[in-house]
């Protein structure tokens, strides 16, 4: 997005008086221990926030699993209320929850979690405490496809071994973890997974507009979803939700965690993959737009497809639905953080709402039904 607009503020907190309170409560946690080196990462979610510290204590953690005294953490914290949010839940038990889960019953990376706290008095918020993983992420600003970052630099094999193994965490995600205990991730309403997921969708789109000016290409998109409804949705899978790489740590060009759970629902199998196929599509056009030929031969949509198929023997259908409704799912985002960023005094809302969507073009492309020819 800061390719081109300012990055909207991630935060409205203090960072002094977080780190005092953060301190204050780790005490209560491992008396004697103390949060050192607190900091707020440059790139901090539009979400929920995440603050990077390390805990000082002067014993090991515990007599039969003792460890250094000093352990590197990470701290998720629901988003301020008094920020405009952008979203109007932020469910920090259900996140914990969800990582516990994949942790527990599937090979998939995720950091460890550590503590949950779901007083908002500590903090002004409920937060959860994770150990940090070192390695890179794809960076989203300046994006993976710009020319000069690490993966834009990568040889061709090295980029495809990152894809191989990106499209196989999708793949055991699915195929380990049982659905009947991801059922916390149901989400509520009529009808089948699928609906409930979209009718979700568009309750979020009712909030985010809620006295403010409609999109008519997202609602556009709603009805052209409608035309494309699967015959067949299938049965539900625990889906991660923001299935993307920019939130994949790597070592090399190998994952080792996976985080940003806040999306994840019980839904078919071809939402988290049409989510991945567009977000870097997403990346990809804009890169295009700005005179650069991106990484056009990476993550394209046919062969995470193929790649899924072989791993699972799930052969991915109905993708032009679901690629459509990746797309519409951003846009609600990316609208919210544009009325977020008016709010802010950051941007005007010009009298065409559906400009301040980034990918309007490939957006009405998709309604068309010309985007994938």
């Amino acid at each position: 997005m800061a390719a081109t607009a300012p990055r909207p503020r991630t935060t409205t907190r203090d960072p002094e008086e977080l780190t005092r309170r953060l301190t204050a409560w780790l005490g209560t946690r491992l008396p004697g221990a103390k949060a050192v080196g607190v900091s707020v990462p440059e790139s901090n979610g539009l979400s929920s926030e995440t603050l990077l510290f390390e805990i000082d204590h002067p014993e090991p953690f515990g007599i039969d699993h003792p460890e250094p005294p000093v352990r590197a953490c990470a701290l998720r914290l629901a988003a301020d209320p008094a920020a405009y949010t952008v979203f109007p839940v932020y469910d920090m038990p259900r996140q914990y929850r969800t990582m516990r889960l994949v942790a527990e019953r599937s090979d998939v990376p995720v950091p460890k979690v550590l503590w949950l706290e779901e007083d908002p008095g500590p903090l002004g918020a409920p937060f959860f405490v994770m150990e940090r993983v070192e390695g890179r992420v794809p960076p989203d600003v300046m994006p993976y496809t710009y020319e000069g970052n690490w993966l834009h630099t990568a040889r061709d094999e090295e980029r495809e071994r990152l894809e191989a193994a990106t499209v196989g965490l999708l793949a055991r995600l699915h195929d380990q973890v049982p659905a009947a205990e991801a059922e916390f991730l149901a989400l509520p309403g009529d009808g089948d997974a699928l609906r409930r997921h979209v009718t979700a969708q568009r309750a979020y789109y009712e909030w985010v507009v809620d006295g403010l000016a409609r999109s008519p290409l997202i609602e556009d998109a709603f009805a052209r979803l409608e035309e494309l409804w699967p015959r067949e949705p299938g049965t539900p899978v625990l889906n991660w939700g923001d299935a993307r790489i920019g939130n994949i740590v790597y070592d090399g060009f190998e994952p080792v965690a996976v985080l940003d759970w806040e999306m994840a629902a019980l839904a078919p199998r071809e939402v988290d993959l049409g989510w991945t196929v567009y977000l870097h599509r997403f990346f990809q056009d804009l890169t295009v737009a700005f005179g650069q030929r991106g990484l056009p031969d990476f993550l394209r949509r046919d062969r995470i497809e193929a790649r899924y198929a072989d791993l699972t023997g799930h052969t991915p259908r109905d993708m032009d639905f679901y690629t459509l409704y990746a797309a519409l799912r951003h846009a609600v985002v990316m609208l919210r953080i544009a009325y977020r960023q008016a709010h802010f005094g950051e941007v005007a809302v010009p009298a065409d709402p559906d400009t301040l969507i980034l990918h309007h073009g490939s957006l009405r492309a998709m309604v068309q039904g010309s985007y994938w020819s």
